[in-house]
């Protein structure tokens, strides 16, 4: 269990650090991918 979420964590920030700036969208994008699984 803690690896799928470290995993998906973990994805999903590599997906964010790319950005050069986060908005109110990307971190609403973000939180739903953490909580759905799909990063």
């Amino acid at each position: 269990m803690f690896d799928n979420l470290t995993d998906r964590l973990s994805q999903t920030l590599r997906n964010i650090s790319g950005r050069g700036r986060l908005t109110e969208e990307n971190i609403k994008e973000t939180l739903r991918e953490v909580r759905i699984g799909t990063a």
